[in-house]
C-alpha cells in the first residue's frame, strides 16, 4: 500500500482541477471560498522522554486554504457509477478533496437529500440503514423505511445516549452524561450513501451523532477525526490515508482454505468471492489496488486506494461491511478479529498515511523522508503506549500484538522494518515522491477507525508542532537484538494487554486532552469493562466472541 496525494493550488482564482498520478487530484483552488480557520489552543503535552526538539525544514508552517463551498455530493446511483469512477481515475472528482463531509452547507445538504431520495426511488430501495461505529468498533444502525426517509434525513433518528456506552457484551456501562432518558440524533451524511449490492432492496448511509439542537456530540467518532484533520489543516496540511485490513474466511465454521501465503491455488479457491467483492466495492466509489492470500490458513488481504482522512475511514467502514456481506451472500463468513481462533497468526489493520502541502510533505526533495515526516513519526512514537489502547482496542488484540509476528510490537521505526511499530515503506520507482508514506502497524479492526486515525493524526501533529526528533531508524531485525541492546537503541516496549494499554492512555495527558470529555471517560470505562468481562470467560469463548463481533 502506498501513500496517496492531495494537493492545493494557491494560485487559482477560479475552481479548477488538474490530473495527477493514480492516487488522486493534485489541485483544486477557489480564491473566493476559504476554509474557515479555527483557532486551536495548545493542548497539554505528554512527557516524551528522549524525543527532543529539532528544527523543521523549509519555510515555517503556514495556514493554507480549502474550498468550503461544496458541490452536490456524489450519490452512488448505479446508472452514474461508471462516469463517477472515470472522473476519479482522471483526478477530476472534486469529492476527493472533501475531507469534511458534514452538514455545514445547507443548500448542498438539501441537494444531496434530493439526489439520495431519487436514487432510492429508481432502485426500489425499501429501507435505508443509518449507520455509525460505536466505541468498540462495532458498526451499528437503525433502518428507515422509504416512506419516512425524507423526514428522517432532515431531522435525524433518535438514539439513546446510553447506546454509545455499550461494552462488547452489549451491556451499557455507567458513565456520567450517558443516560437512558437522554437522546442524540443519528444524522445522515448524504455523500456517503451507497446501495448494498449484497442486500437487495436495502441501502445505507454513514452518520454523524449530533445533539438535539444540531451541534456535534462529544461522543461522535466521525467528529473526532474531523477535528484531528482540522488541526492538521491549521498548520496547512492535508492528511491522506488508507487502512490495510486482513480478514479470515470460513465456511461452516471451518477455515475456507489452507494455502500458503500468496499461493496461486489459494487465489483459485477464493476467485469467485474476491471478484464479487471487488465489483461490489467499486459501486461505492472505492478502487481496489491489491489482493492476496495471507500467511495464515483462510487469511486474506485486500487494499483500496488512499483518500483524504475522513473518506479513508468511511471507506474502511464500507470495506468491512461489504467484505462480510458478500461473504454471507455466498455462504461464507468473514471475520476481521485479530485472532479468530487459537493458533492463527492474526489479522492486522495497518494504517498508511502522509501529509500534503504543495506536494507530499513527507517526501524530501532529494529522496527519503522529510523533516516533517520525521517529526510526525516522533510524535506517534512519543504517544505510542497510550495510542495502543485506541489502535489495539480489544482483549483479543494482544493475542496478535507479539514480537516476531510482523505486528509492529517494537516501539521504533525503520525502513521496511515489518516488526517496527512504524514502517517506512520503500517508495515505488517512477513515483518516489507520490508514494512516500509511513505505515503504523500495531492496529487491528477492533479499533474504531475514526478514533484510531484521529489519534494517530493528533499524535503525529504534536510531533510536527514541537519538532520532535524520532532518533536513528532501526535497520536491524529487532527480534535478533537482546533486551539490553533494544534499550540502548531507544526501542520501547508496547503494552502487553488491553488493561496495560488503558493505563498508558490515562497517563498520556495529551491524548486524554484531545479525546475530550465525555469521550475519554466513556472509552476507558468501556475498555475496562471488556477486560473484566473477558476475564470471567474461558479462552475459547473469548476467541469466539471476537470472531463473531468483528
Amino acid at each position: 500500500m502506498d501513500g496517496g496525494a492531495v494537493r492545493r493550488d494557491r494560485r487559482a482564482n477560479a475552481p479548477r482541477l488538474r490530473a495527477t498520478n493514480k492516487y488522486g487530484p493534485k489541485a483544486v483552488g477557489d480564491a473566493n471560498s476559504r476554509r474557515r480557520r479555527r483557532p486551536l489552543g495548545p493542548p497539554k503535552r505528554a512527557d516524551c522522554g528522549k524525543h527532543s526538539a529539532a528544527k523543521l525544514d523549509g519555510r515555517p508552517p503556514s495556514l493554507g486554504f480549502r474550498p468550503v463551498r461544496r458541490r452536490t455530493p456524489a450519490v452512488a446511483a448505479a446508472a452514474h457509477q461508471e462516469r463517477i469512477m472515470t472522473l476519479v481515475h482522471a483526478g477530476r472528482a472534486s469529492s476527493w478533496l472533501r475531507s469534511d463531509q458534514s452538514l455545514s452547507n445547507r443548500d448542498d445538504f438539501v441537494d444531496g437529500v434530493e439526489s439520495l431520495l431519487s436514487t432510492v426511488e429508481r432502485n426500489g430501495i425499501e429501507i435505508v440503514r443509518f449507520l455509525w461505529v460505536d466505541h468498540n468498533g462495532v458498526l451499528r444502525g437503525k433502518g428507515v423505511a422509504r416512506e419516512a426517509l425524507a423526514g428522517r434525513l432532515r431531522s435525524g433518528v433518535g438514539l439513546s445516549t446510553v447506546r454509545q456506552s455499550a461494552s462488547l457484551l452489549d451491556l451499557a456501562q455507567p458513565c456520567p452524561g450517558f443516560e437512558v432518558m437522554d437522546e442524540v440524533r443519528i444524522t445522515a451524511v448524504p455523500s456517503t450513501f451507497t446501495l448494498l449490492s449484497y442486500a437487495p432492496g436495502s441501502a445505507a448511509v454513514l452518520c454523524d451523532l449530533l445533539t438535539r439542537d444540531g451541534a456535534p456530540w462529544g461522543a461522535c467518532p466521525r467528529t473526532f477525526l474531523r477535528d484531528a484533520v482540522d488541526r492538521a489543516a491549521h498548520l496547512g496540511f492535508d492528511v491522506v490515508a488508507a487502512f490495510e485490513p486482513e480478514f479470515t474466511l470460513l465456511r461452516d465454521e471451518a477455515l475456507l482454505d489452507d494455502g500458503l501465503m500468496m499461493d496461486s491455488e489459494a487465489f483459485d479457491v477464493t476467485n469467485d468471492y474476491v471478484v464479487a467483492l471487488i465489483r461490489a466495492l467499486r459501486t461505492t466509489g472505492m478502487t481496489v489496488e491489491q489482493y492476496h492470500p495471507e500467511a495464515s490458513p483462510g487469511q486474506h488481504e485486500l487494499t483500496v486506494r488512499p483518500a483524504p482522512a475522513l473518506r479513508a475511514a468511511d471507506n474502511h467502514v464500507w470495506q468491512r461491511a461489504f467484505t462480510r456481506g458478500v461473504a454471507r451472500e455466498r455462504g461464507l463468513r468473514a471475520t476481521f478479529a485479530p485472532v479468530p481462533m487459537p493458533g492463527l497468526r492474526g489479522n492486522g489493520n495497518h494504517v498508511h498515511l502522509s501529509l500534503w502541502r504543495d506536494g507530499n510533505a513527507f517526501a524530501a526533495p532529494t529522496g527519503g523522508l522529510s523533516d516533517v515526516a520525521h517529526h510526525f513519526i516522533a510524535g506517534v512514537l512519543a504517544h505510542l503506549p497510550g495510542l495502543t489502547a485506541l489502535l489495539c482496542a480489544s482483549v483479543n488484540s494482544y493475542e496478535r500484538l507479539i514480537r516476531g509476528n510482523w505486528a509492529g510490537a517494537f516501539g521504533c521505526y525503520g525502513p521496511d522494518n515489518r516488526d517496527a511499530a512504524i514502517r517506512v515503506p520503500s517508495a515505488l520507482q517512477g513515483d518516489e515522491i507520490g508514494t512516500t508514506n509511513v505505515e503504523v502497524k500495531p492496529c487491528d479492526a477492533t479499533a474504531n477507525p475514526y478514533l484510531a486515525l484521529g489519534a494517530i493524526v493528533y499524535a503525529g501533529m504534536d510531533g510536527v508542532e514541537r519538532r520532535l526528533d524520532p532518533g536513528v531508524p532501526l535497520t536491524a531485525d529487532p527480534n535478533g537484538l537482546s533486551d539490553a541492546e533494544l534499550r540502548r537503541r531507544g526501542v520501547t516496549t508496547l503494552p502487553r494487554s488491553l488493561a496495560e494499554a488503558v493505563d498508558a492512555l490515562e497517563r498520556d495527558e495529551f491524548l486524554m486532552s484531545v479525546l475530550g470529555s465525555p469521550r475519554r471517560e466513556l472509552y476507558t470505562t468501556i475498555k475496562r469493562a471488556d477486560v473484566r468481562d473477558m476475564a470471567r470467560m474461558d479462552s475459547d469463548s473469548v476467541f469466539a466472541l471476537h470472531a463473531k463481533r468483528f
